[in-house]
């Protein structure tokens, strides 16, 4: 019975690990200096899933017609963010260590998994609003017209990439 009880608390504490670490945005892993900030799976601020809206904005100011001083703004804003993001990220990267090394105790202690997976999501809620308040300044450099422009060029390179080769179009 004593087995059977450790089987399933192990892969409770499993499936709690894995869904954390899975089923988050890893923003540790995927934004930081030298890497595509504003990416994030859930919707966001406009109705934008998972882009790196000022990126693809700059990456774009021909196109939508980006005055001198929106560029400026736009990477301001993008460099202050990338700023603000990093500590979060390497708290959040290393609670990530400590719950694994935590896990493979053995019996783990689930008191302190707890606490540390706790403290684990204060991080990610701090980086999303960040990521929210970063991206609300950058709607706010643009115009109407262009936010709706970057949205059909947002939308049009999504469509790009689900489009499987080989599939008709």
């Amino acid at each position: 019975m004593n087995k059977v009880r450790k089987l399933i608390i192990g892969t409770t504490l499993f499936a709690m690990f894995a869904l954390a670490v899975f089923n988050t945005p890893m923003a540790a892993a995927q934004e930081g200096p030298g890497r595509r900030p504003f990416t994030h799976g859930d919707r966001t601020v406009g109705g934008f899933a998972g882009a790196p809206l000022i990126s693809i904005a700059l990456k774009h100011k021909d196109e939508l017609k980006l005055t001198t001083e929106q560029i400026s703004n736009l990477e301001n804003i993008r460099t202050h963010y990338q700023s603000q993001v990093t500590p979060p990220q390497q708290q959040l990267t290393a609670i990530e260590k400590e719950i694994a090394t935590l896990m493979q105790q053995t019996p783990a202690n689930l008191i302190q998994i707890k606490a540390k997976i706790q403290e684990a999501e204060k991080y990610r809620s701090e980086l999303r609003y960040l990521r929210v308040e970063a991206l609300e300044n950058g709607r706010s450099v643009l115009t109407a017209q262009q936010q709706d422009q970057l949205k059909s060029l947002v939308r049009s390179t999504r469509d790009q990439f689900r489009k499987q080769p080989g599939q008709p179009s």
